[in-house]
């Protein structure tokens, strides 16, 4: 086991926090121009149910981060299983990340990409950089899942899905 204080490999570092299973998102805003913008996370997770928070982070040297720094609302869209090829198109470098897909816009104006597991509409509560990445915590306005519809994952640097319940 390394330790920290030793030095250590960034990508080892990596390797080891793939060994955390994951749900993979989409979150997605909209500039102040009015174009949508989005990426692959899955450093998303639930924060409280009383307020409801949820968290996020983004790598500060993304081109998308100012758009998420001015953002007054976003959305995380938690992807179905059979939604890997759209994991990818937003991890890319494609300029138009939307491009084919099927949307609808929140009530706050941000877009939600059809078929997904979940969706949480949030007011943006809060920023803080941290290390390398901003940490962006949402309040939960608005949320709609569909039970039918089962998560994708990600673990070991692979796309997986929900498979069977284990008792």
């Amino acid at each position: 086991m390394r330790s920290t204080t030793d030095g250590y490999d960034p990508l080892e570092l990596r390797r080891a926090l793939g060994a955390f299973p994951t749900g993979v998102t989409v979150v997605t805003t909209v500039r102040p121009d009015g174009s949508f913008v989005g990426l692959t996370c899955n450093s998303f997770n639930s924060l409280s149910l009383d307020p409801p928070l949820i968290l996020w982070s983004i790598v500060s040297s993304s081109s998308s981060v100012s758009a998420f720094n001015q953002a007054s609302h976003f959305a995380i869209n938690i992807l179905s299983e059979d939604q890997a090829a759209v994991s990818r198109q937003f991890a890319s470098k494609v300029p138009d990340k939307f491009a084919g897909l099927e949307l609808q816009t929140g009530e706050s104006g941000v877009p939600l990409i059809a078929g997904c597991s979940a969706y949480l509409e949030c007011r943006t509560h809060s920023r803080l950089q941290l290390g390398d990445h901003v940490l962006i915590i949402g309040q939960v306005e608005r949320f709609r899942h569909h039970d039918e519809l089962p998560p994708l994952f990600f673990y070991g640097g692979k796309y997986l899905s929900a498979g069977a319940n284990i008792e």
